[in-house]
């Protein structure tokens, strides 16, 4: 609420903006040798700076960072992009730590993959050691607690990406699997998984995009995500860069939900859509 003025100073330089308590983050659409945005950005922060110094609040810059998002050859133009607030210059990251996702400048999410393969399969190591002593029950607790939570943090992020992109993470899931129903590595997995009743990587993803979906369809939803999608839309909105633009959330989740059966869409509430949803996913995932 103390930061709620904030938010008509940074409309009147027509920049889009979230605030997450002591962090902000403004986002500027750019184009290849138009420094115009680049200018107004600045002159916003040096404006926020004033605003927070008049309430008795300071701008950190040693923790301001800028990144630019785009297709690899309009990255090799951004390299000049700068930033200068008061004597400090703020060059571009090739990539940038929000809310505990690691966000890269192809919004490819390699590094923070990377990074959740790399903690899960620590904590599967130590589950490993102790799995012997432990109940079925306790077993599943622990790694749920430290392995699935992490693949499924924001995991609506990935929905969409190649699914080699999701190597990694499946092969955390499939480790998982094998030590919590003490399965041998040289055995399939698939059986595993689907006694678990557990979705693979790629289609928890989606699981999680369609979930917001319902929610944002139904008032459930944060404004910034129901404003990207309307109901009765003949056709799909179109996306203008491929790769990237149909991960959107203003095409993904059309483009799944479009393709539900009208009696899980029609859910009468959220568990019921998560139960019905989770089942009709499952069945693609493992009976086809």
């Amino acid at each position: 609420m103390y930061l709620s003025p904030l938010g008509a100073l940074l409309r009147s330089f027509k920049v889009t903006f979230h605030c997450y308590a002591d962090d902000l983050q403004l986002y500027v659409p750019l184009k290849i040798g138009n420094c115009t945005e680049i200018s107004n950005l600045e002159s916003c922060l040096s404006a926020i700076k004033g605003w927070l110094s008049d309430n008795f609040l300071c701008l950190n810059t040693d923790k301001t960072e800028l990144m630019v998002i785009g297709p690899p050859k309009f990255q090799h133009s951004s390299q000049n992009f700068t930033l200068r607030i008061d004597d400090r210059v703020i060059t571009c990251r090739d990539k940038v730590k929000n809310l505990g996702v690691w966000f890269d400048t192809a919004l490819s999410f390699e590094s923070h993959i990377k990074e959740i393969t790399k903690t899960a399969f620590y904590h599967l190591r130590n589950i490993a050691r102790i799995r012997q002593v432990l109940s079925n029950d306790t077993a599943e607790i622990l790694v749920h607690a430290f392995v699935s939570s992490r693949i499924d943090y924001c995991n609506a992020l990935f929905s969409g990406l190649p699914k080699k992109s999701f190597k990694g993470l499946q092969m955390v899931q499939n480790a998982a699997a094998r030590i919590l129903t003490r399965t041998g590595k040289f055995e399939h997995i698939s059986p595993v998984l689907y006694s678990l009743h557990w979705l693979p990587c790629p289609v928890r993803a989606d699981f999680k995009v369609l979930l917001l979906t319902y929610k944002a369809l139904n008032g459930l939803a944060p404004s910034y995500l129901s404003d990207l999608l309307h109901r009765y839309i003949p056709s799909l909105p179109k996306a203008r860069k491929k790769k990237i633009g149909e991960r959107a959330f203003s095409f993904r989740a059309p483009f799944l939900w479009n393709n539900l059966p009208q009696d899980i869409r029609q859910a009468c509430s959220v568990e019921v859509f998560k139960a019905k949803l989770k089942t009709h996913l499952f069945t693609l995932s493992y009976m086809s």
